[in-house]
């Protein structure tokens, strides 16, 4: 199957590669490579973007679901029932080693092992477009950014003064799914606002698997509410003061653990986000004031009147996690420079307990309680002349728990020509060890040190005319003092200790292309790795270094098109994805295959001529109905249907 990954990639990609003519994208403005808007064209980071045009095709599609389909990144269980756990993972990193930003602000979640953020409690609705930077970007965005940052712009307030924008989005389908969404926006005189509600509820299928099928395995239901205010004020000519609060929770019901039902096992997760931020910008300054209050809580609950484990009959848990972020920072443009200097201050925090009981009575170890806090200045360069470009930069971070560390960033981009750039990015970064490695009663190592990554990319982009783009870039990633679970079974106690060296490596083809009425858009990711140290992936000693693959869940090959036409009010894509074989961590045991797939999906959608901004759309995902597995022992949907009308006027 490998073989046929190559042969499909080099046919598909090398056809577009040749047709070379277009794409906006030559002027296409982002905000994530340097925290200021600035053309793609004008960087040699590797940014990909979701555009707004994207989501609302997206059919209801999850934020998971959407990320799947970019080039290098993996998201295990985007696919299976709603509710189910999402990480995002870059070119074969680890969770936690992908920086979710909102807004350009990072959002994490302290009472998580590995600190990430639970994207299940994001709604597309609610999002304008995403920026996906990959590469080490810790000298902007700290700790965390070792793969990359994934940045979620969500929807602005409309800026027509005195009318009111509003948009409305209705579907459902296969699985009692119903999604509902209702915003509105406006501008009147110096202030602005926005109002966005949305609504997902879902009966859901097992999340485990019935390898027999005849197991009855219950349904696990889904339920998401998220409502977001945006309320801006301009303050001066030039400046704005602008207030968000978000807040977005979901219920699910969970199955006990792979190929194991469980029929009242519930999670109630919970966000809570307030911030306020003041900018002044003029035509080559932009002054920045931040401050953002995350708060994430989860509870577990299983009451088990139905009991898939013998050895426990309640189940009772909660985990808060709280940051504070704050955030100062000034851009210039001067001449043939950009700079931009700034600092940033974020506050961790976590509250956690767990409750059981069963044949051997209860079991309620030390609840955790702990907190650290980091300073970081940071710094970058940017220099261009004729047809090169470079930017330098540097982080110096300050940690209350294991002292001081350092980044630095080395961007040089050179024009071949009008239409070719070649690129080489050399970065480091780092992931600061969590509250839970740190300070657990039972497994915390007050001792930990941050792993240090260092990472290389060289690539070639292809721009000509209106209509085509292309990308193809090599990353080499190597991750030393990665921290691990060390277990020993005589005295049947363990703890989190910086042990192993993680090195990971491949290859991104990307191209887009419009002819006339249709868009072929398609990529191809290659991604292998290996870890090197003296334990075991169970963490248990090995009396010497010992190197082993542990790309877990991730395909060494992976491949994705689309094909979209437009016919007067009529639009159409056909899309793809093929996954190679991926390997599933078996706990003291060896690691299990999961086989390849392929997925076709069918997307329409009308556009009404007598009802300005109203269009229905059909969504047929999985139309082959191909049975395969992204996490071992957990059932990814087959065959679906999601139908509805939006709304933007």
């Amino acid at each position: 199957m490998q073989r046929n990954f190559f042969v499909g990639a080099a046919l598909v990609l090398g056809t577009l590669l040749h047709a070379q003519q277009d794409s906006t994208y030559l002027q296409e403005v982002v905000i994530t490579a340097n925290k200021y808007e600035k053309k793609q064209s004008q960087t040699g980071k590797v940014i990909s973007v979701i555009s707004s045009e994207m989501l609302r095709q997206s059919g209801g599609r999850s934020l998971g679901e959407l990320l799947n389909q970019v080039a290098g990144v993996t998201i295990p269980g985007a696919n299976n029932n709603l509710g189910s756990n999402q990480t995002i993972n870059i070119r074969g990193a680890s969770a936690g080693n992908a920086l979710i930003l909102l807004d350009g602000i990072p959002v994490n979640d302290p009472s998580v092992i590995s600190n990430y953020f639970d994207i299940n409690l994001l709604s597309v609705d609610q999002i304008e477009r995403v920026e996906i930077l990959k590469g080490g970007q810790s000298t902007l965005y700290g700790s965390d950014a070792v793969a990359g940052v994934v940045n979620i712009i969500s929807k602005k307030a409309g800026r027509e003064k005195n009318k009111p924008a509003i948009n409305a989005a209705l579907s459902g389908g296969s699985f009692g799914t119903l999604r509902t969404s209702l915003g509105i926006s406006g501008q009147q005189k110096k202030l602005d606002y926005l109002l966005q509600l949305s609504a997902i509820s879902s009966k859901g299928f097992s999340a485990a698997t019935d390898t027999t099928g005849t197991a009855d395995f219950d349904k696990d239901d889904y339920s998401q509410q998220t409502a977001r205010v945006q309320v801006g004020y301009k303050t001066g000519v030039h400046s704005r003061l602008q207030l968000n609060n978000l807040y977005s929770r979901y219920t699910t019901s969970l199955d006990a653990a792979a190929f194991v039902d469980e029929k009242d096992f519930v999670a109630d997760n919970t966000n809570k986000l307030s911030g306020i931020g003041w900018q002044l910008k003029k035509e080559n300054t932009v002054f920045q004031l931040n401050y953002q209050y995350n708060e994430v809580q989860r509870a577990y609950l299983d009451d088990s009147s139905y009991r898939s484990s013998s050895f426990v009959n309640f189940v009772k848990s909660s985990y808060t996690g709280i940051t504070h972020f704050a955030e100062m920072y000034l851009s210039k443009k001067t001449g043939s420079f950009e700079w931009l200097g700034g600092i940033d201050y974020r506050k961790h925090q976590t509250t956690q307990s767990y409750w059981s009981t069963g044949p051997w009575g209860p079991y309620a170890p030390p609840d955790l309680k702990a907190s650290f806090d980091q300073l970081s200045p940071y710094a970058s360069l940017v220099f261009s002349k004729d047809n090169f470009i470079v930017e330098a930069g540097g982080r110096f971070n300050h940690h209350s728990a294991y002292g001081n560390n350092i980044t630095y960033t080395f961007n040089p981009v050179y024009r071949l020509n009008a239409h070719t750039k070649l690129f080489a990015n050399l970065y480091s970064a780092f992931k600061a060890p969590t509250l839970y490695q740190l300070f657990d009663p039972g497994a915390g190592n007050t001792t930990l040190e941050p792993e240090q990554g260092s990472i290389q990319e060289l690539g070639l982009e292809w721009i000509k005319g209106r209509t085509f783009r292309g990308r193809v870039v090599g990353f080499n990633r190597e991750s030393r003092s990665t921290i691990i679970y060390s277990y020993n079974p005589i005295t049947w106690s363990g703890n989190y200790i910086n042990a192993s060296t993680q090195h990971n490596y491949g290859l991104e083809l990307e191209s887009q292309l419009t002819i006339s009425t249709f868009t072929i858009r398609a990529n191809y990711a290659y991604t292998d790795g290996r870890i090197e140290g003296s334990y075991s992936g169970t963490g248990l000693p090995l009396g010497k270094d010992t190197s082993y693959f542990n790309l877990y869940r991730i395909p060494k090959h992976a491949l994705n098109i689309s094909t979209s036409y437009t016919s007067g009010q009529w639009l159409f894509t056909l899309s793809g994805r093929a996954a190679s074989n991926r390997q599933e961590f078996i706990y003291g045991s060896a690691p299990q295959e999961m086989p390849g797939y392929i997925t076709i999906d069918l997307y329409g959608e009308y556009r009404f001529k007598k009802i300005n901004g109203l269009r229905a759309f059909a969504d047929l995902r999985n139309l082959t109905n191909t049975r395969y597995e992204e996490l071992r022992g957990y059932t990814a949907r087959g065959i679906t249907l999601m139908a509805g009308v939006l709304f933007s006027r």
